[in-house]
Parts: structure tokens; sequence; C-alpha cells
């Protein structure tokens, strides 16, 4: 069959080539045409996913509208920034029918929704929206490493589809019918990491880490419940797996950034440098709006929300943490 990943970051660029892998004819969309050129001549996405060559199944383009046209299943790897503009100009293309893939972690900023549902409101009538979350980096899947993803629909026969065409041999997906429990730890995981960076870069210690990763975990179950999630999913894949690969793995974007902080540089410095986007920089703002419409404390994502926008040092804010008034652990 016929797919089409539309973002040519590290993220789709890996699942262009993991889909190829298992069969699929594949077109990855490149919003620079450069790229996609350069991709299409050296066979390898040397800008974010350097050293891996592409499959013969991968077929790099510019012409994104063609290829979503043609597609019978597309994945959707765009940041949350430019999903709805992006899809906007797209969802023209797009036949009714079609099974898109959401693999962006994340939410719109200002209006703070969901991925899936800025797919929902932006994409033809008829056409089911799957959620792909989990504990990924894209260079081990890439690398054919073994993966252990979940994918969310309220469509059944959607989602039984999508990981019928995805499975692979190291690549393994559990369904979920929570869409909101997998996108809200999906996102919140990076909030997280990027504390767990701040903690790390203070040299502050295993002990404190170690703290910050189950509260944590607690404070976006919490969300996640009142927004209408199950408290189990965020005990699977895409909520305590995704936050524990996030908050220790090198790779992770969102724990550099955090790192980074800690040791005292800029923010406005440090994404200056960033060729990819860290999630969790947006994210932080976000989560507190939905908590505050949901009537939930989330302490964590205030004192992150607090240095990144430079209105507190990350020590004053890991302090601030550890002398809120003590509570039950359930709480």
């Amino acid at each position: 069959m016929t797919t089409t990943v539309v973002g040519s970051g590290s993220w789709g660029t890996a699942l262009a080539m993991h889909l190829a892998r298992v069969g699929h004819e594949v077109h990855l969309c490149a919003r620079d045409a450069a790229l996609a050129a350069r991709m299409r001549d050296m066979r390898e996405n040397a800008v974010y996913l350097p050293g891996v060559p592409l499959p013969d199944g991968v077929h790099p383009t510019h012409e994104t509208a063609a290829a979503v046209a043609d597609a019978s299943m597309v994945i959707w790897a765009v940041p949350s920034h430019g999903t709805r503009a992006t899809l906007r100009a797209l969802a023209p293309a797009i036949r009714p029918g079609t099974v898109v893939v959401s693999a962006t972690k994340g939410l719109e900023r200002v209006t703070w929704t969901r991925m899936s549902q800025v797919l929902a409101e932006e994409l033809p009538s008829g056409c089911p929206v799957v959620v792909l979350s989990g504990p990924s980096f894209a260079h081990e899947v890439a690398h054919e490493l073994p993966t252990a993803v979940v994918t969310a629909a309220a469509d059944g026969d959607a989602n039984a589809r999508v990981q019928e065409e995805l499975r692979g041999r190291r690549f393994r997906l559990y369904a979920s019918d929570d869409v909101v429990g997998v996108e809200v730890g999906g996102a919140y995981k990076n909030v997280i990491a990027i504390a767990a960076g701040v903690v790390e870069g203070l040299g502050l210690g295993h002990n404190a880490l170690a703290g910050l990763v189950t509260r944590g975990l607690a404070e976006m179950t919490r969300l996640a419940v009142a927004l209408g999630g199950r408290q189990e999913t965020l005990a699977g894949l895409s909520g305590l797996g995704d936050l524990v690969l996030t908050c220790t793995g090198a790779a992770s974007r969102n724990h550099r950034l955090g790192i980074e902080l800690g040791q005292g540089r800029a923010l406005a410095e440090i994404l200056a440098g960033m060729r990819m986007v860290a999630e969790g920089v947006n994210t932080a703002e976000g989560m507190l709006a939905l908590g505050a419409a949901a009537g939930v404390e989330l302490p964590i994502a205030e004192q992150m929300a607090a240095v990144l926008a430079g209105r507190t040092h990350p020590l004053a804010a890991t302090e601030a943490l550890m002398v809120r008034p003590q509570k039950h652990e359930r709480h």
C-alpha cells in the first residue's frame, strides 16, 4: 500500500523507514524542497537522521498535496506549532475515509488543543484519526532496535488497521481507546523531562530525580483523569514508559534543554542552537491552562512554566517544590 508521511524531521523519517521495511511504498514529505532533493540524491536524511540509509521504498518529495492525495494512510509528523496551518492547506487533497495517524506529541499554542482534536477539526469528513505514542526515540527506530508503542482511537476498525499495517519484527503496537490519556501523557512527559534535566543540570542527585519523575507521573495522571482519561493509561507505554525514556535518555531534546537551563544558559540561547523542536517549552503553559480549567493543581508544570518564562531561577523552582505543604501521597 502507499503511505504518506508528512514531516521529514527525525521522527517522520524514522517512521517512513520502518514503513518501507514492512512493505509499504512511502512518500516522505519535506517542507523544504532542497532537503527533499538531497534525500533523493544521497538516500539519507543528513540533516535530521544522518548516517542511516533510506530504504528503497522511501520516496522523498516536496509535492505534499499530490502525495497525500495518493495515500491510503497518512502519518502526521509535523510539529504541533505548524500542524493546523499545514493541515488546512493540505486537507482538500486528502481523500475522505483516509486513515490519519497522529505521531505528534504536544498541544496547539493558545487554544491548547490536543493534536487529534486539531486533525479532526481540519480533516475532511470521514477521516478517522489514530494517535501513535509511547517511548520511541527516532534513531533507535531507524536502527531497527526493539520498540513498543501504543495506538489510540475511538474507531476500533481504524485502530486495528494501523496496528496491522505498522507492525514489524521489532516494532510492537498495543491498542487503546483512551485517546485523551494517551495524548496527555505524550505531551506532559516533555514538561517533566525539562524538570528532570534541570535537576541533573543543577547537580541535585539521583534522589531528587527519582522523586521528581514519580511526582511528575502523579501530576500528569491527575490532569489526564480530570480531562476524561483513565488512570491505567498513564501507567502504560504512553505515560510511564514515555516519561522514563524522556527523563533519562541522552537523546531527549527536552531533557537536554533542562540540563542546560540548570547549568545557567538562557532559554533563547539554547533554542537558537537546536535544530529540532523541544515540545515541552510550549506545553508547560498549555498544561497549566488545562489544569486551571479542570481545577487540578500542577506544581511541577507551574514551576517549569515560570523557569521557561524567565520569572524564576531553576534552583528557586526546585526549592519551591520541596517546601510545599506536605500531603498524603495519593494527592
